[in-house]
């Protein structure tokens, strides 16, 4: 498969775990955080939960991946899984500086640490499936049929 593709196709398996983990933590805080205004505040359009939403999609299935497989050889690390968590990371901190709008105290950590986890999945699901995808993936020698015999 291309590069492209195959990180889109990241980027959605990707986008999926980062939900899941993001929608934990909206149960977790009794929906305080309201992720999808978070994104909106993100991009400037606070309170708009729609656009929100559309622009997570967007950008978690077809901007960052891309944005990976253009830059995938220069981040640190010799795992595409590794590169993954890379890239999660730069995101993390944008998103935790310019998402979290008028939250304080407490929820701020519990914030920061939660949705350091959801990007460091994201990143890694994305970096492993667009390994996989493009074949870069390493095989493993399992051993023969007889040594794994008892």
């Amino acid at each position: 498969m291309n590069r492209p593709l195959a990180a889109i196709g990241g980027g959605f398996v990707g986008t999926v775990a980062l939900s899941l983990l993001l929608l934990l933590f909206e149960v977790e805080t009794r929906s305080r955080i309201r992720m999808f205004d978070a994104v909106a505040r993100f991009v400037g359009v606070p309170g708009d939960t729609a656009i929100g939403f559309l622009l997570f999609v967007v950008a978690g299935v077809v901007a960052w991946p891309l944005l990976f497989a253009a830059v995938e050889q220069s981040l640190p690390g010799d795992d595409p899984a590794m590169k993954g968590m890379a890239l999660g990371i730069l995101l993390w901190v944008a998103f935790v500086l310019l998402g979290r709008g008028d939250l304080s105290g407490p929820i701020i950590a519990a914030f920061a640490g939660l949705t350091l986890m959801a990007h460091l999945a994201y990143g890694f699901v994305l970096g492993s499936a667009y390994a996989r995808f493009t074949g870069s993936t390493p095989v493993h020698d399992a051993g023969t049929e007889s040594e794994m015999r008892w």
